[in-house]
């Protein structure tokens, strides 16, 4: 038996027995019965289903990276200006407030890019905080 895991858990499906037919092709054996059983058990839509599923998950993740991947750089780019306008002893509220607005977001898909998107972010509250605001 051979195990298909998909998102509605695990189907057990006969294994197919492979023979050599007699003009030397290969056939799957079993016959047509065998085979309809099989088909009606897991039933092909279902797995073509999962398939077009996983494929589809694929793009919001990607997108979703892409996104996340932006907000950081945006947040890099906003705590090095709020470094250089601290240094002539100033601090521009719009900024202190698009840094609020970058630290909310949604999580990216690769927890790589989610460690180092929290860690920037981390640094930027704690900016905020240091000038009485909450992100």
């Amino acid at each position: 038996m051979v195990v298909i895991r998909g998102v509605t858990g695990g189907t057990n499906v006969p294994a197919a027995r492979s023979t050599r037919g007699a003009s030397g092709g290969f056939r799957v054996g079993g016959g047509a019965d065998e085979a309809r059983e099989a088909n009606a058990s897991i039933g092909v839509s279902a797995a073509t289903a999962i398939g077009l599923l996983q494929v589809q998950e694929l793009a919001p993740a990607g997108e979703r990276n892409a996104r996340a991947f932006r907000r950081g750089e945006d947040m890099l780019r906003e705590l090095k200006a709020l470094q250089l306008e601290l240094m002539e002893g100033r601090a521009d509220p719009a900024r202190l407030q698009e840094l609020i607005r970058l630290t909310q977001g949604e999580k990216p898909a690769d927890p790589g890019l989610a460690e180092a998107l929290e860690a920037i972010a981390l640094r930027a509250r704690l900016d905020l905080a240091r000038r009485g605001m909450e992100a």
